[in-house]
């Protein structure tokens, strides 16, 4: 049986979350945060309806997408008001995993195939509410699709047997027996709808309650037991903590073997406090949360490795990393790419929040986004002209330049290397 996993859903409605397609109860004013209570709960991934009706609304809904998709980890998959391939790009753009068209509009199913041989399979999702649909588009369905989401009224075993596109089924019951044998369904990847989304819900220990049905939901799985490991006498093991995108060394923490079954089954690093005898998950105060990307164990099994997505600073005092105070030597690498462009970035920011005088970076904030726009499109034609010469070294510098000019275009924009990292990474 695959792992499954729990989609909570968000209707957004006039910037507001609501409580249903057709129930426009606002159950959030702050949509952002209402991603971030299910993104630090255990969810798994996140559908989001776009349930505008104009096309200033739904640029709006589209803007608060991108902010969605920056504040949270997870994957989100949006579907809504989609016309044209444009507005598929702008959902796939504003940071979602998939766009979700609704095949009970004729316009999806007539841009289906060249939105998917655009931006690729597996970045399409069609959504049903009727079984005909399926019926009479599953060729269509099959090739240019990865991803099936359906209303619960459909007939279950009639959808999953019919083909082999994974299924979320989204439903209104809140029945626990209805949704277990939902889950328990082989063609069903994940489970979303009233259940899932409400308010409160206690995800891991609805997880738990699944794992009993011997429904396997989607979580880390060790390899090994902690009895396994080499401990010390107080039966703590130490653990490294690694940002997973820079390599860069964060912490180094303890855990017992509560916190480390702790950390497996939610996600997030927790650690046992020596100091006062307790749990602690990293960020449970200060928002500051790690989420796992890899646990490993050296060759004496007596220190681990945490590979982890940081949010914020990981020290308590606001530095990015622990280990911000040089005794020997010098750790800042000029070399390592990352580094240096984060750091150019930085500095870029800086000078937008922090105006300097006689600074060129001011200079091109003062006169706007036409001039910015003027400077990236000459280091452009500069870098074709170095390009067609024999010396490599013009291509270099004028490359620099127009990388430079380029960034600043991106903190104009409020585009971050994060967000450009994660779009080549999802191509």
């Amino acid at each position: 049986m695959a792992y499954k996993r729990l989609i909570p859903c968000i209707f957004i409605q006039n910037q507001k979350a609501v409580k249903w397609f057709d129930d426009y109860d606002v159950i959030s004013n702050d949509v952002v945060s209402l991603a971030k209570y299910y993104n630090d709960h255990g969810a798994d991934e996140l559908i989001l309806f776009d349930l505008s009706k104009s096309d200033e609304d739904h640029d709006e809904a589209i803007n608060l997408i991108k902010k969605i998709n920056r504040a949270i980890q997870i994957p989100t998959i949006v579907g809504g008001n989609i016309k044209r391939q444009e507005d598929v790009k702008k959902f796939l753009y504003a940071g979602a995993k998939r766009a979700m068209l609704n095949f009970s509009k004729s316009s999806a199913i007539d841009i289906l195939e060249e939105v998917s041989l655009r931006f690729g399979k597996e970045r399409i999702a069609v959504s049903l509410n009727d079984f005909d649909a399926l019926f009479k588009q599953q060729h269509q369905i099959e090739e240019f699709s990865s991803e099936i989401i359906f209303m619960h009224r459909l007939d279950l075993d009639s959808v999953v047997n019919i083909t082999d596109v994974p299924c979320i089924v989204l439903t209104d019951t809140l029945e626990e027996n209805e949704l277990f044998r939902i889950l328990k369904s082989t063609g069903v990847k994940g489970l979303s709808g009233r259940f899932v989304s409400q308010m409160g819900l206690d995800i891991a220990a609805f997880k738990e309650k699944c794992s009993n049905e011997e429904i396997k939901m989607s979580a880390f799985e060790s390899r090994m037991d902690f009895s396994e490991f080499k401990v010390g006498a107080d039966g703590l093991i130490p653990v490294i903590v690694q940002n997973y995108k820079t390599a860069e060394v964060l912490m180094q923490a303890y855990m017992n073997q509560e916190a480390f079954e702790h950390t497996i089954k939610s996600g997030k690093m927790t650690y046992y406090s020596r100091s006062r005898q307790t749990l602690w998950v990293k960020g449970e105060t200060s928002g500051h949360f790690q989420y796992v990307k890899s646990i490993t164990v050296d060759c004496d099994r007596d220190t681990l490795l945490a590979k982890v997505d940081q949010v914020g600073p990981a020290c308590h005092t606001g530095n990015p990393t622990c280990f911000f105070q040089p005794i020997v030597g010098k750790d800042y690498d000029e070399t390592n790419p990352l580094q240096v462009f984060e750091s150019v970035y930085d500095t870029i920011v800086d000078r937008k929040e922090n105006p300097k005088e006689g600074s060129y970076t001011n200079y091109l904030f003062e006169k706007g986004i036409d001039k910015i726009l003027k400077k990236i499109g000459e280091e452009a034609t500069e870098l074709v002209i170095a390009a067609k010469n024999p010396n490599p070294e013009e291509i270099k510098y004028e490359m620099s330049d127009f990388l430079y000019h380029a960034m600043v275009l991106m903190v104009e924009k409020g585009v971050t290397w994060e967000d450009i990292i994660r779009e080549l990474a999802d191509r």
